[in-house]
């Protein structure tokens, strides 16, 4: 396996863990269960899984290893 395809693999599994979080964080927080964390920690999680994706795409595409 090549170094470019571990770390787009790297890139799509942090996408799926962020994205993971962020959805369970605000599934919960509108359940009122996690109510004492501000929504800017939502939008955090939620803003790092569309750069993980970008990268992932920009890697796998534009830069040839």
């Amino acid at each position: 396996m090549s170094q470019s395809s571990k770390l787009n693999r790297l890139l799509v599994q942090g996408f799926g863990i962020f994205l993971g979080i962020g959805i369970a964080i605000w599934v919960l927080r509108g359940f009122g269960i996690l109510t004492f964390l501000p929504g800017g920690i939502i939008m955090l999680f939620l803003l790092t899984a569309i750069v993980m994706v970008i990268l992932s795409y920009v890697q796998k595409t534009w830069w040839r290893f």
